[in-house]
């Protein structure tokens, strides 16, 4: 695999960020299944940063399933800085974004950003925006019209940061709620199925 390096102009340390995607068609790369222990990683890592790590139920090999068999389920970018600049732990893979479509029947074609996630140590070094940004890139590209995610309430510096490069609050603006079946209460619905 050759990666594309794309330069990060805030970054003092890091001179490069490589973007792998899991979808050839959109930046003719082949990622290597060995990148979802890595993703797996950093989920964790987010979930814990959430007080949530007890809802990570998945493994690497899910993320290797659903993410690049022959129909994926999502797509995702990860931040890759050079083995010199690698982290204290030893890691190259600093940060991703994962993401899917979806679609408004107000709106038309739509990209739900499921994770937005950088290593504390390479937090302020411009990943999380160039990150953000290639997704909304890969979006307007497929001919999405929104960019859709959800931030915990509590999470100040995100919810500030999506603020501050345009995104709208929803639930203040329009009062909606997000809602979820899982478990017990989806395997009732499913059963009420004619």
């Amino acid at each position: 695999m050759t990666p594309r390096h794309m330069p990060i102009e805030a970054a003092q340390s890091l001179r490069y960020m490589t973007l792998l995607n899991t979808s050839r068609s959109l930046v003719g790369l082949t990622p290597k299944p060995e990148d979802c222990k890595d993703i797996a990683r950093m989920i964790m890592e987010l979930a814990v940063y959430e007080k949530m790590p007890d809802q990570v139920k998945i493994s690497h090999k899910e993320l290797e399933r659903d993410g690049f068999g022959p129909n994926p389920f999502y797509q995702c970018l990860v931040a890759e800085v050079p083995e010199d600049h690698k982290s204290k732990d030893g890691h190259t893979k600093v940060g991703y974004a994962l993401f899917f479509y979806t679609y408004s029947t107000w709106k038309g074609r739509t990209v739900y950003m499921e994770d937005l996630y950088v290593m504390p140590e390479y937090r302020g070094k411009g990943i999380g925006k160039a990150l953000m940004a290639t997704v909304a890139k890969v979006a307007k590209e497929q001919h999405c019209v929104r960019l859709q995610f959800s931030v915990l309430d509590w999470n100040k510096p995100s919810l500030d940061f999506y603020l501050a490069k345009g995104a709208e609050d929803l639930t203040a603006k329009e009062g909606w709620h997000f809602l979820r079946f899982h478990g017990i209460a989806l395997d009732n619905l499913a059963l009420e199925a004619p």
